[in-house]
């Protein structure tokens, strides 16, 4: 089984270390290579010493040629040798909206500060909205939720206000028919 070079020196570009054996290999190349080992270790095919002392090899390995060296003796599966021969590559995780983040602590931090961190809950909600609709970040839930606080925090306000403003109303009403 031979371990190919990455896609860089495939198209073309000029390999460093003379060829596609001197490229380095990434730590997840060297991790296929033990899991290689330890499958023909498992299925009887290394000796507990040949596993071991191959296994340090492969985890100091420098180059996909050192790697190569390790396995070629060993038959692998088409399609263990195909995801082993291709170098990692790590897909990029969407990262999560800082505004929404902001809105979501604003929304809990009204619990503690009252209705200061109302304001800010609602704004930095709508704003992280709208830019992970533009972007597609992460976090819409979360934005999400400090919207659904900070306006629930002003919805229990005005009711509570126009509750206040009613028996302040019908005290003041009272008030008045006595003589």
């Amino acid at each position: 089984m031979a371990l190919e070079a990455p896609m860089a020196a495939e198209a073309g570009n000029p390999a460093v270390g003379g060829g596609p054996g001197g490229i380095r290999a990434a730590d997840a190349d060297r991790d296929r290579v033990a899991g290689i080992l330890g499958t023909a270790y498992s299925e009887g095919r290394l000796s507990k010493d040949e596993y071991d002392a191959r296994l340090e090899a492969a985890l100091s390995a420098r180059t996909y040629a050192d790697l190569d060296q390790i396995v070629t003796d060993l038959p692998v599966r088409a399609d263990v040798a195909r995801a082993a021969a291709r170098p990692a590559v790590a897909a990029p995780v969407a990262r999560t909206n800082g505004f929404a983040v902001a809105s979501l602590a604003c929304g809990l931090g009204q619990f503690v500060v009252g209705p200061l961190a109302t304001v800010p809950a609602i704004v930095f909600g709508h704003l992280a909205r709208s830019q992970i609709r533009r972007t597609g970040e992460q976090g819409a839930g979360v934005a999400l939720a400090g919207l659904v606080l900070g306006w629930g925090a002003v919805i229990v306000g005005v009711i509570f206000i126009l509750i206040a403003a009613a028996l302040a109303m019908s005290g003041m009403h009272a008030g008045m028919q006595m003589p």
